[in-house]
């Protein structure tokens, strides 16, 4: 029977709903300890709780204080795979963290709830079971870090949450899942083809994240961007920036602040194509760094952990393109 650890971090799946005034909240004792149970014929399970947040606290010293636990855990003693659960707001941000920091052979995969643990519907043990099954299969070997969520299976580059309340909430825009897991077992149907790794003890870097709109001008980046070591811009359509705030864009390369663009679109992928003022190609030349397909929170986490390595902005650059 293969051995699982399940690492608890706190979120929805590890929260009750008070029935007099609605809302929603962490409990002494983990509501999952009962599908712990059940799960005894699939594996054999070791549960920690790590920590006890609701997901928007979670920090990226978090995910690479969880980085370093797991690490350590996993060399201390052997296991077969790795489950964590998480609350979903910033799930994808801490899957994909420890996507590209982790150095462990085993699968890692995170999932959590949209319902609390007493809620009609819940659904935090029917992933947590879907997670331990996925855990388990020889087939998520060498697939980086996965999100399992409603029968499904994404890889932690793409996902994404898409829905504010909808046990359906995880998608992959454009690249779709992985895989599925059915009541018959684990099914793959596609293999990430490339993936990035760094090591990294510390976060140290200070990277903002900011969103194109109509009619911006550079006073908003002017003023967020004091004292930061990179800026990751969601730039409109297929990479382009409303022309007022080319000045800004151009004085931050000028003091050799990386700028990152991706694409606010959440279908497609930001590229040098338009040559007008604030246009992709123009931004190009300017030495501005194009990301190849991530979103925005998970291209400021990309550049945090990249900057601790190089601030080359043609390494960056290649480190983005991956």
């Amino acid at each position: 029977m293969k051995k699982i650890l399940l690492i608890h971090t706190g979120g929805t799946i590890a929260m009750e709903e008070n029935k007099h005034t609605g809302g929603v909240n962490t409990k002494e004792i983990h509501p999952l300890e009962a599908t712990i149970t059940e799960l005894s014929n699939i594996a054999q399970i070791v549960s920690k709780n790590y920590v006890n947040l609701p997901s928007p606290h979670i920090t990226p010293f978090h995910m690479q204080e969880l980085a370093t636990f797991i690490q350590e855990q996993t060399k201390s003693e052997q296991y077969d795979g790795l489950v964590i659960t998480h609350g979903t707001d910033t799930l994808e941000e801490t899957a994909y963290v420890l996507d590209l920091v982790l150095e462990t052979p085993i699968p890692v995969i995170v999932t959590g709830a949209m319902r609390s643990s007493n809620e009609h519907g819940s659904d935090g043990p029917y992933n947590l079971i879907s997670s331990v099954k996925v855990a388990c299969d020889q087939q998520s070997l060498g697939k980086g870090v996965l999100v399992v969520f409603n029968d499904e299976i994404h890889s932690a580059k793409n996902v994404t949450k898409t829905h504010t309340s909808n046990i359906a909430t995880f998608q992959s825009p454009q690249y779709g899942p992985i895989g599925i897991v059915t009541k018959r077992g684990v099914f793959f149907h596609h293999t990430p083809l490339q993936s990035s790794r760094f090591s990294v003890k510390h976060f140290t870097k200070k990277v903002i994240l900011l969103k194109a709109y109509a009619g911006m001008d550079s006073s908003l980046i002017e003023a967020a961007s004091q004292n930061v070591d990179g800026v990751v811009i969601e730039a409109l359509g297929q990479g382009n920036m409303p022309p007022l705030t080319v000045p800004a864009i151009q004085d931050l390369i000028s003091r050799g602040i990386p700028v990152v663009l991706v694409s606010r679109c959440f279908n497609g992928i930001a590229q040098d194509i338009y040559s007008y003022d604030g246009g992709g190609k123009q931004l190009k030349e300017m030495g501005v760094i194009f990301s190849n397909g991530l979103n925005g929170q998970k291209a400021r986490l990309k550049l945090m952990i990249a900057l601790e390595n190089t601030n080359s902005s043609e390494k960056l650059q290649q480190l983005f393109l991956e």
